[in-house]
């Protein structure tokens, strides 16, 4: 694989994006929004928490598709990428404003925020076909995430310094890193132009997206990947937004130790995105996602009988491992089975279906911990989610729904 300058703009909006999931979704803000903002009784700031995840996962949800078939259609996934990315950075910068009390506030700025963050995804996922061959797919988002966890890794180590002054400094600086580094995409990926008429590109993206959900039948895999993938991103999902938030509540751990579980986890997450991008581009990439989840499904089971802090850095050690296969491979089984000329649109179902399922894990952890008191049982219901997505990936035959794209073309020219 070479590794050219598109290639690495790319990857670039890896290392910039995920200084949000990491400090804002994962450890900082959520913490902050759990203790000093909401506080109260036990499980209901864990309730507010879930329900600001849902409801901008809706939002997502309900946007994607159109979008993404609009974007595909006027040749502009770049456009709405630089849109989403940069309404993520203003109202992540706005999060300073949120203090003790301003529950709305606090809901509504991460809401735009999150949507924002997500609906950048799709495009940027879009372009994964466009800039590699379907042999170093899997190296390439492999390398991407791996890229990505070193710049939550960077903005881990300078949130662990401003925490020192106030919490709240460290969400402008998020901002801040997500634009500096996304500069890099901006500058140096290019979107391939094919000739397109002017015309109403929402009248036509909403025609096309109901031509392709009429022939998605003629895409079996693809839709048995999307279902697997509804139900175990719901597990991963949850994870990501109550990590920080299980171990201080669990475990007595402040934010200082969550800053250090996950830059411990960065380095398992870098190894796990390389090493599991090689054996997806060596055994197949069933294989290699059907590895991951069976590891998420242990980490779920040591964390319901962890029973003290350090040993829920371990934890986090095997979490990052799974968390970095598993998303990198997902993203790489997609592009494999999407039909090509129509990236953003399937990525846009894609999407759509992961923020689907990522409204319904965190509503049900919150509300579980609200209603008994207990967030062990919250953990511990997650297990559901990842036994079902492994048992429905195996009924998915990769080459079968390869060569289901390639002969389907005619359905999306």
């Amino acid at each position: 694989m070479k590794m050219s300058k598109q290639i690495f703009g790319w990857m670039m909006y890896d290392f910039a994006n995920s200084a949000f999931t990491t400090i804002i979704v994962s450890v900082v803000y959520s913490v902050y929004f759990m203790n000093q903002v909401v506080g109260g009784e036990p499980g209901f700031a864990e309730m507010l928490w879930g329900r600001a995840i849902g409801i901008s996962m809706t939002l997502v949800a309900l946007t994607a598709p159109i979008l993404g078939a609009v974007a595909d259609y006027s040749r502009s996934k770049k456009k709405f990428l630089f849109i989403n990315c940069y309404l993520t950075v203003i109202f992540t910068a706005l999060l300073y404003f949120v203090g003790p009390g301003d529950i709305s506030k606090g809901m509504i700025f991460f809401i735009v925020a999150n949507f924002g963050f997500n609906s950048a995804n799709v495009f940027y996922d879009a372009f994964l076909p466009e800039i590699s061959t379907r042999e170093h797919m899997g190296k390439v988002s492999g390398f991407g995430w791996a890229l990505g966890y070193l710049g939550g890794l960077l903005s881990l180590f300078i949130s662990l310094f401003l925490i020192q002054y106030d919490v709240r400094y460290v969400f402008p600086m998020i901002s801040v890193h997500f634009f500096i580094f996304s500069l890099f995409t901006f500058f140096w990926l290019r979107e391939v132009r094919r000739p397109s008429k002017r015309t109403n590109y929402l009248k036509v993206a909403t025609m096309r997206v109901a031509s392709s959900i009429k022939h998605l039948k003629d895409y079996p895999q693809l839709l048995k990947f999307m279902l697997s993938y509804f139900v175990y991103n719901d597990g991963i999902t949850t994870v990501i937004a109550f990590a920080s938030i299980y171990g201080i509540t669990r475990f007595g751990m402040n934010t200082r130790d969550m800053l250090i579980y996950f830059v411990i986890a960065q380095f398992t997450s870098i190894l796990g995105s390389v090493v599991f991008g090689w054996l997806t581009d060596r055994k197949g990439v069933q294989l290699s996602l059907s590895i991951s989840i069976l590891i998420w499904i242990g980490v779920v089971i040591w964390a319901f009988f962890c029973n003290s802090a350090l040993e829920y850095y371990f934890v986090g050690l095997a979490a990052g491992i799974a968390i970095g296969s598993s998303q990198a491979n997902s993203r790489t089984m997609l592009s494999m089975l999407t039909p090509r000329a129509r990236e953003a649109e399937f990525f846009g179902f894609y999407t759509l279906t992961g923020r689907l399922s990522a409204i319904i894990g965190p509503i049900l952890y919150g509300w579980i911990a609200h209603k008994t008191g207990e967030i062990r049982y919250s953990i511990l219901s997650l297990m559901f989610f990842f036994i079902i997505g492994f048992v429905v990936l195996q009924f998915v035959n990769p080459q079968k729904g390869i060569s289901d794209a390639l002969q389907n073309r005619k359905h999306i020219s």
